[in-house]
């Protein structure tokens, strides 16, 4: 049986991808533009972290959170 640490990780991946590819969505960007400014925002250390049960939140409201919070990761876009 997989143990909850093993769990947490997976999910953990799993959010972080889903918030990428709503970055992408959302400003019509390709994935590895997203992957940049998701690995370059605070957001991305609060996941790690499991800072403030953020990892319990919907990927989408994260990804527009991040937008409109950390603007300056999107210079020019």
């Amino acid at each position: 049986m997989t143990d909850r640490k093993q769990l947490s990780e997976v999910y953990k991946q799993n959010l972080e991808n889903d918030i990428i590819k709503a970055i992408a969505d959302m400003k019509q960007v390709d994935l590895r533009k997203a992957f940049d400014i998701y690995y370059s925002s605070k957001l991305s250390e609060q996941v790690a972290d499991s800072s403030y049960g953020i990892e319990n939140m919907n990927a989408r409201y994260l990804a527009e959170d991040l937008i409109e919070n950390e603007p300056e990761l999107f210079g020019s876009l």
